[in-house]
């Protein structure tokens, strides 16, 4: 089955009592029970409700893989893979990636004596090097937020199974429509649902993605335990929102690609991060693994003054200045002060998120309007 085809089709069926065909919003906590340990798959909602259910079976079709979970917002998401591990275990992780997974490894995991190492990952060597007997975890995302950065995820793969580690791959600026992380050797992906897949600015959600038993095993029972779970109105929309995600796609991708041109053509902006560009560091890979370039793209202003960025993402009239990404409108935001201000200044600019970093989302609106926008903007 093509990939518009299970966006559509797949985890969900009309419903029996009614053969309504949207998958009906079961807004219940709990189950009637014929008899103790009697019922029809459904205790409690915590543990398991119809409506997410139905989204996590459409979510692990559309990454190719055998088993779902979603959770309250992409960081419960990754707060359950980290519960995977030990104290004293170590992850391997990218050093240019989301502030908040930046933050949660370090201020909420690090003191319950788990290590993590922050390197460049474009040079999977660099991983290779950090690799000891304690190594139980690689954490990828590519491309990187918010520098762009394309990762081989397939090398990573090799080196976590050589060091007996699971690859864990954030898939969420390329979703599954551009990139399946399972199909080049990862254990488990993770998406900040909010983004792409709901599509439309209007719910906070995570999700992971296994084809690994052992794995899902461990992956259903911390979510059970810890109880990060969604709602069965957020799963209901963004069931709806997956069935155009194929369409948002291309036309996210059509768009980014006209406006990472213009970018580069504009006199007052100094680099562009888009891995379509063929000198794009590791483009070859990003051919290799992608379908497409997305539409997420970073950029510096010449001069590098933080006040020309800020006025900048200030004058946009049809980009909006806000957080998040991943929705049908355009958004613009400076990562430093932004969704990457809790990492410290000097790591920060280590990994390239300067002063005069914009990034943008680039929505489906008509792409003329939004390259006036930005050309007035930046005049």
């Amino acid at each position: 089955m093509k990939f518009a085809t299970k966006a559509i089709h797949e985890g969900v069926a009309p419903d029996p009592a009614t053969g309504a065909i949207m998958t009906p919003i079961y807004q219940t906590s709990t189950y009637v029970q014929d008899g103790v340990g009697n019922h029809k798959g459904y205790e409690y909602s915590r543990t398991l409700n119809p409506t997410r259910h139905a989204l996590e079976k459409n979510i692990a079709a559309i990454e190719n893989g055998t088993h779902g979970a979603c959770f309250g917002s992409g960081l419960a998401a990754i707060d359950c893979v980290i519960k995977m591990l030990n104290p004293g275990d170590e992850v391997i992780s990218t050093n240019d990636l989301y502030g908040g997974s930046y933050r949660i490894f370090k201020t909420i995991f690090e003191k319950y004596g788990l290590v993590f190492h922050f390197v460049d990952m474009t040079d999977v060597s660099n991983i290779e090097a950090k690799v000891n007997e304690n190594t139980k975890m690689i954490w990828v995302e590519t491309p990187t937020n918010p520098m762009m950065n394309i990762i081989d995820i397939e090398a990573a793969s090799a080196i976590a199974k050589k060091a007996g580690a699971m690859l864990c791959v954030d898939n969420t600026f390329a979703t599954p429509y551009l990139q399946n992380p399972l199909d080049l050797g990862a254990d488990i992906v993770m998406h900040s649902v909010t983004k792409y897949l709901g599509g439309h600015s209007d719910v906070i959600m995570g999700a992971l993605v296994t084809k690994d038993e052992t794995i899902a095993h461990e992956m259903y029972r911390i979510q059970n335990s810890s109880g990060a779970v969604c709602g069965p109105m957020d799963s209901f929309l963004v069931l709806r929102g997956i069935k155009t995600l194929h369409l948002r796609m291309e036309r996210h991708c059509e768009n980014g690609e006209k406006i990472a041109h213009f970018l580069a053509n504009h006199p007052k902006i100094d680099k562009v991060f888009w891995p379509g560009f063929t000198h794009h560091p590791n483009h070859h890979v990003a051919v290799k693994q992608m379908r497409g370039f997305g539409g997420m793209i970073s950029f510096t202003l010449k001069g590098n003054k933080l006040e020309d960025a800020l006025s900048a993402v200030k004058k946009v009239e049809i980009f909006s200045l806000a957080e998040s990404l991943g929705g049908v409108e355009s958004l613009i935001g400076h990562p430093a002060t932004m969704t990457h201000a809790s990492i410290p200044k000097a790591e920060r600019e280590q990994s390239g998120v300067v002063d005069s970093l914009i990034r943008l989302s680039v929505g489906i609106e008509d792409v003329e309007d939004l390259i006036q926008d930005l050309t007035q903007a930046l005049a």
